[in-house]
């Protein structure tokens, strides 16, 4: 296993190379001048070129590239062309909001859909199995902006059951010092019960928002794979020893159609930790996806390129995670 692990690694090694390099090329051929962008249309010739020699946008796109490349394995991203700001820094106060609110969301989606798929597999062909499906589909179907839109006019508007936006509210949260940048847990550290009631509270409208795409798609994954495991000849022996029904589902059925489920999963997570710019934009939820395209409507370079980095290494260890986790659910798979 620990071979494998090493390989793999290594594997990863191109893939990040091929990534950064088609990020710094992808944003180079973006029309607009950053240094012009930044400042404005009045400004000289001279000092548009003061602005390019400091950013060292006048030099070779090769060296560029090469500059680039080194300052990511010294893991320095850079400085934010408009605030100044390290894009490090950046990345470590966004992140755990963008994590924190892409856990809910999966949370939601695999409690509710992985039994949601089980049930309609179990009950094929039924009123259930069509409304299961029938869900899944609307919940791949409905857009995303005009579900949180409605949730917010609906709870926290007119039944003002929870708040429209934001992680604390401005009032209770005022005097509030995170501790690791997760909230829910920040709260219960402290051992603030009104603080975790509210951090609760704000992160409940976008979680159920973002998990309904994971929701759908992880309910008819499971409902296919259980379909296809349910036929096989171990569950009618099984079936035939007498074996009970919950466990011929449980243990042996769903234990054996999870290896698509987890793919699934892993790459819904590592999607959600990319950041939802539809659903953190609606909500206010400042996380990683509406920092990058506020970096892009800016064409702010480094924003751009150090939280595509960044996203895209979060993807692939996620899949590396998704590859090893296959060996702890079927012992058959050897890692030579």
């Amino acid at each position: 296993m620990g071979r494998y692990i090493f390989r793999r690694l290594l594997n990863l090694l191109p893939v990040l190379l091929g990534i950064s390099l088609l990020v710094f090329l992808f944003l180079h051929l973006i029309p607009g001048d950053p240094a012009v962008v930044l400042l404005g249309d009045r400004a000289t010739p001279d000092q548009v070129e003061a602005l390019r020699e400091r950013l060292g946008l006048n030099r070779p796109l090769p060296i560029q590239y090469l500059e680039f490349l080194g300052s990511l394995l010294r893991l320095d991203f850079g400085q934010s062309i408009f605030t100044g700001f390290p894009i490090i820094e950046e990345i470590k106060i966004r992140w755990p909001a963008t994590f924190e609110l892409s856990v809910a969301a999966m949370a939601i989606a695999l409690i509710v859909g992985i039994p949601a798929g089980v049930i309609a597999a179990v009950k094929r062909n039924s009123i259930i199995d069509n409304l299961t499906m029938s869900g899944s589909l609307l919940g791949v179907s409905m857009p995303v902006y005009w579900l949180g839109l409605l949730l917010i006019y609906l709870f926290a508007v007119n039944l003002k059951w929870l708040p429209p936006s934001g992680r604390l509210g401005t009032d209770i949260g005022f005097n509030f010092e995170p501790i690791t940048g997760f909230y829910v847990l920040d709260t219960l550290l402290q051992g603030d019960v009104a603080l975790f009631r509210d951090a609760v509270a704000h992160l409940v409208l976008p979680a159920v928002t973002l998990s309904t795409i994971p929701l759908a798609i992880v309910a008819r994954i499971t409902r296919s794979t259980m379909l296809e495991v349910l036929g096989q000849d171990y569950i009618r022996t099984a079936r035939a020893k007498g074996v009970l029904e919950r466990w011929v589902i449980f243990k042996h059925a769903l234990k054996n159609a999870m290896l698509p489920v987890v793919t699934i999963i892993g790459l819904e997570f590592g999607t959600l930790l990319g950041g939802a710019i539809l659903t953190e934009t609606i909500f206010a939820w400042p996380g990683i996806g509406k920092w990058i395209y506020d970096g892009i409507l800016a064409r702010d370079y480094p924003v751009v390129q150090g939280g595509v980095i960044f996203v895209a290494t979060t993807f692939v260890l996620i899949n590396l995670l998704v590859d090893i986790s296959y060996a702890l659910l079927d012992p058959r798979i050897q890692y030579k």
